[in-house]
């Protein structure tokens, strides 16, 4: 009992000897910046003795700590009714008001600072006393476990430590393709994941003994739908069916659904929870962080699906926020690195526009905020989060970090501005690793991804026009005069006067369709979807041919474009590609015909799409060239994902050695519903929760 004792006087003693040094230099700090800026002083106008400015330094920096202490977390509760974008913008006026506030309460009442100086003043001093901390706090184990779990989930409910079975941590690097994780850890920009597999980084030999490696790499097949919607639905619920698209429409709702719209994420996750009669992989003692579906997670954080609800107990989605702006200096660093983000893409689009960079895509507008939000916001919770999960013990975390993604698209998935994200994922999979040492329980890192990207130019940049256009101009509507310019346009006006036996010089005329019967053209990637919202089923080949005569054969003939999707009366489905191929389902093949380019497995994606109920009326795949890998956005982004063609079919999955293969026979995964069931064996043998749903669950739902 004495040594307990002992130990537990030591460690307050240590506490209060951090503190204080955490004050001493904070009260250096502050003398220091009121040297240095001319609009902060610590004495009065005539003069003070150096005693009693160190006083009023020392006085100011006690009461910033205390408000940052106190005050600051309830700062942060209200912030969380604020939109996650304005967050970044609000932090650095906060703070500076708190140090205001400290100025004023001041006993010595000597201390003025004009605003702009207190926020330039509270933020160094939080960074200063913050590495302080942290470098106080390093050399103890036992300091830095508990000064890394108040980080993540102050403000969280405490949880005691879990069995001693080794849980689980997932981990999406979401669209960083199998061939681009490979390439980046052969130039060295991922030593983390080169660490794991035992593959020296960059060109130079290794120095001395390469260790084993710790995991292994498999590559895995998307289904035709390449995107997050269907990859992490599959992944987190175990069905990506119905899924054709990130964007499709629904003609018996009147609906556009879109993937990462909150309410659309929520339909979605109710549907797959009703097909499988479970709750997701991650139902019993598990967390959802930074993704699109819960997975059954009783702890979320950034999760889209339960976004449209109204905060409550059992919805703490934006709780996550709290965890991690809880403390100040996050919040500081957090809010610096936005900055310096927005700056970097600013400079990047201008310098790619200076060098006359093709392909090429605007990226002005709000994008620069977007892309800092993606790689900094969204980051820094999402990895604080899975720390705190990790030092809770939880069994099961999956967390999906989608900066790749979102710079890729518009920079390029080669691009040097993704070759730089890629290198701060890795960082943060270190950290995770690092922090994983001090659990209350093992931990087994699986790093994995929902799709790759496939590079190329937009359609509408290399034809002039774009999806929707070409189709209007298909079915004789009224297309932009830029479309009409194009040879594209040319072409397919001519098609339709041909098809309706109308004469050249009738060509300034404009056919006129019923109301409420115009197409409704989506884009998802390289994947286009068009449905006629007046026709409450989907429509045959035969009905769009008597409809839009020119339409199938403008389409299907387009070298922009490598092959089309259409229910049949005669064959069920058919697949319709240039030189009048036709080809019904039933005889489909991947090493022949219009797919054979497009890789194994394509022939069966776009089966088991035909399937769907909400299959678009056509659904279009664009071009692909296998010898340079590029296909051609629908969107206006040269990094896409959606379709088939090239790396975005293909991503990956890295796991432990101690965990069986993915597969038995050493083939690839074929789908994201194989991957949740290979993450459920995982689980299982970590001796993992096996999580069925309640039989009655569904209908109270339902009620």
């Amino acid at each position: 009992m004495r040594g307990v004792r002992g130990v537990r006087w030591r460690r307050i003693a240590s506490q209060i000897g951090r503190s204080v040094a955490v004050w001493v230099v904070s009260t250096l700090t502050m003398l220091l910046l009121a040297g240095l800026l001319p609009d902060f002083r610590l004495q009065a106008p005539g003069g003070d003795s150096a005693t009693r400015i160190a006083v009023t330094a020392a006085c100011g920096a006690g009461a910033f700590g205390l408000l940052s202490a106190v005050a600051w977390p309830l700062l942060v509760r209200l912030l969380l009714l604020v939109p996650a974008f304005v967050l970044g913008l609000l932090v650095f006026f906060l703070n500076g008001s708190l140090l205001l506030l400290a100025l004023h309460v001041n006993p010595s009442g000597r201390g003025e600072a004009a605003p702009e100086t207190a926020v330039i003043v509270a933020a160094v001093m939080s960074a200063v006393a913050s590495a302080t901390g942290a470098a106080l706090t390093v050399r103890d184990d036992e300091a830095y476990r508990r000064r890394l779990h108040r980080l993540a989930m102050r403000g969280s409910r405490h949880r005691p430590p879990g069995p001693s079975a080794p849980g689980l941590i997932c981990v999406q690097l979401d669209g960083v393709g199998h061939d681009v994780l490979t390439g980046a850890v052969r130039a060295g920009l991922m030593p983390t994941v080169a660490r794991w597999l035992a593959r020296p980084d960059g060109d130079e030999p290794p120095v001395g003994p390469v260790p084993p490696p710790t995991h292994r790499l498999t590559p895995w097949r998307t289904d035709w739908s390449s995107q997050t919607g269907a990859s992490q639905l599959g992944i987190l619920h175990g069905s990506t069916f119905d899924v054709p698209a990130f964007r499709w429409y629904e003609k018996d709702r009147g609906e556009v659904m879109v993937s990462n719209r909150p309410t659309s994420a929520a339909e979605l996750q109710y549907r797959a929870v009703l097909r499988t009669g479970e709750e997701g992989l991650l139902a019993v003692d598990g967390a959802s962080r930074g993704n699109l579906f819960s997975g059954g997670a009783g702890e979320q954080a950034l999760v889209l699906s339960i976004a449209a609800r109204r905060r409550s107990r059992e919805n703490r989605s934006r709780a996550g926020y709290f965890a991690y702006f809880s403390d100040p200096a996050n919040a500081v660093r957090t809010a610096l690195s936005f900055v310096a983000e927005v700056g970097r893409e600013i400079g990047e689009s201008v310098r790619a526009r200076v060098r006359g960079q093709r392909p090429r895509v605007s990226r002005g507008g709000l994008y620069p905020f977007v892309r800092a939000f993606a790689t900094v916001v969204e980051r820094d919770v999402v990895v604080a989060a899975v720390m705190g999960d990790l030092l809770a013990g939880r069994t099961v975390v999956y967390a999906d970090l989608v900066a790749y993604d979102e710079v890729a698209h518009h920079s390029g998935p080669g691009s040097r501005d993704a070759e730089k994200v890629l290198q701060r994922l890795d960082r943060a999979l270190a950290l995770l690793e690092r922090v994983a040492e001090h659990a209350p329980r093992p931990y087994r890192i699986v790093v994995l991804s929902d799709h790759g990207q496939s590079p190329g130019e937009t359609f509408r940049a290399r034809y002039g026009l774009t999806l929707g256009d070409l189709v209007r101009a298909g079915c004789g509507l009224a297309v932009p005069r830029r479309a009409q310019r194009t040879h594209s346009g040319a072409e397919a006006r001519a098609a339709v006067r041909a098809a309706l036996r109308r004469p050249v010089e009738e060509s300034g005329g404009r056919h006129r369709p019923a109301p409420g019967s115009e197409p409704i053209v989506l884009a998802s990637g390289n994947l286009g979807l068009v449905s006629f919202p007046d026709v409450p089923h989907r429509m045959t080949k035969e009905e769009i041919d008597a409809r839009h005569p020119a339409l199938l054969t403008t389409l299907a003939h387009h070298p922009g474009i490598g092959f089309l999707l259409v229910r049949s009366e005669r064959h069920d489905g058919v697949l319709l590609a240039a030189h009048g191929a036709e080809i019904p389902l039933a005889e489909l093949t991947d090493d022949r015909g219009p797919l054979a380019r497009f890789g194994p497995g394509a022939a069966d994606a776009v089966r088991r799409t035909h399937s769907f109920p909400h299959t678009a009326d056509i659904m279009v795949n664009s071009a692909y060239e296998p010898a340079d890998g590029e296909v051609l956005a629908f969107e206006e982004q040269i990094g896409s994902h959606g379709g088939l063609g090239g790396a975005q079919s293909r991503p990956f999955l890295l796991s432990p050695l101690d965990l069986t293969a993915p597969t038995a026979d050493g083939r690839e995964p074929v789908g994201a519903e194989e991957v949740h069931q290979v993450l459920r064996r995982w689980l299982a043998e970590l001796d993992g929760p096996q999580v069925p749903l309640p039989a009655d669950a569904p209908e109270e739902r339902a009620a």
